[in-house]
């Protein structure tokens, strides 16, 4: 006899191409739809609703504002959730959670937000204490900081982030793609940072790192993969550092893997992270890495064994150690193979999937069988 499927709502609090939306379209991408069924709901459309809806997600539009969702939106989740028979609501990112929340109260569901960044926001922490809602975090500094506000031990739970680690290998022989786009010799070599245009990520302290790289290694090429609000603002400082042909803004590419084996480091700069998608995909494709020790990095790369970690905002250090393994071959094949190697054993995306799947199947399971909030206005002596 088949077992009926349980009906995730995922919920999403934006929809651009960054690395929350990346981790739920892998995440659905391999949840065994034997097991689940899956709805979204997004704030607009985007190539992000397009392609869930490529992966056969029913998607539907809703408004998420940052500090209070509309009565209407409320109102039609309310109404998916019923109609629907959704079982458990997965919220991402702290609008989605008030949303999320509210209407798993009213409509007696389980609900838990996945926290992608460093820290449990205030807006997270409150929705959490008005409506019970689980967390599930992706490192460790996250759920330590959670348990230290006084979250529940028994409503947290911390699931790291995962690669697939079949997609994402070191490549047989070396890719030219990217380097014939931005114009440089097959042979150069080539540092690259890879994520959005933000200042959280610190694309800015990037292009300080190859300034100040490029004085010691002249032939060295910087590109960063990506796109976002900062792009103008790094245009400049290329031009005023006169590093056009050294530095390289290569845009959004749907390539990675490919990206990942043109590159002989993979610099991390970020002002705040949780769990970097793109250092495990770099990691799990052999790269060197050189990063800021913030979040959850250094749970990822193993200072001197997969890579070096600098200080926070530490570009001096950062610059120290790109220009160190350049000028070492040897020293980067040996980390590029403790980086793989680390990959495959800690961070297989199957291991993460399969947890996120025991979550939502706890979660979701009958209400004998676990704690779950009542609706609002349930008796309070009703079973």
């Amino acid at each position: 006899m088949a077992t009926e499927r349980i009906h995730v709502l995922e919920v999403l609090g934006n929809a651009i191409v960054g690395g929350m939306e990346t981790w739920v379209l892998r995440l659905l991408e391999h949840l065994p739809r034997e097991r689940f069924a899956v709805t979204a709901l997004c704030p607009f459309e985007s190539a992000i609703t397009e392609r869930l809806r490529a992966l056969d997600v029913d998607t539907l539009i809703v408004s998420m504002p940052p500090d209070d969702p509309s009565w209407a939106s409320l109102q039609a989740t309310c109404a998916l959730v019923q109609s629907a028979g959704i079982d458990v609501l997965h919220a991402h990112l702290p609008n989605a959670h008030m949303l999320a929340a509210l209407a798993a109260r009213i409509t007696g569901k389980p609900v838990v937000t996945t926290i992608h960044g460093r820290q449990v926001t205030t807006q997270d922490l409150e929705v959490h204490r008005c409506t019970g809602s689980h967390i599930h975090t992706v490192c460790r500094q996250t759920y330590y900081q959670a348990l230290g506000l006084g979250v529940d031990a028994d409503r947290i739970c911390c699931i790291p982030n995962g690669v697939d680690t079949k997609r994402f290998h070191p490549p047989v022989e070396r890719p030219r793609a990217l380097r014939e786009a931005i114009g440089i010799d097959a042979n150069a070599p080539l540092v690259g940072f890879v994520g959005r245009l933000s200042p959280e990520k610190g694309p800015d302290l990037f292009v300080r790192v190859a300034t100040i790289a490029h004085r010691a290694a002249p032939d060295a090429q910087f590109v960063l993969i990506g796109d976002g609000p900062m792009r103008n603002e790094l245009l400049a400082r290329i031009e005023e550092e006169g590093l056009r042909s050294h530095v390289h803004l290569a845009g959004l590419r749907d390539d990675l893997p490919q990206i990942y084996g043109e590159l002989d480091l993979l610099a991390s700069t970020s002002r705040s992270e949780a769990m970097p998608l793109a250092l495990m995909e770099g990691m799990a494709c052999g790269v060197p890495i050189v990063a800021t020790r913030v979040g959850g990095v250094p749970d990822l790369v193993v200072h001197g064994s997969t890579g070096f970690l600098a200080g926070f905002c530490d570009c001096q250090s950062a610059a120290d150690a790109i220009v160190e393994l350049l000028a070492a071959p040897d020293r980067r094949r040996s980390l590029s193979e403790a980086s793989r190697a680390l990959a495959l054993q800690r961070f297989d995306l199957d291991d993460s999937v399969a947890q996120v799947s025991q979550l939502l199947t706890r979660l979701s399971a009958p209400r004998t069988a676990q704690r779950r909030v009542r609706p609002l206005g349930a008796d309070a002596t009703s079973s």
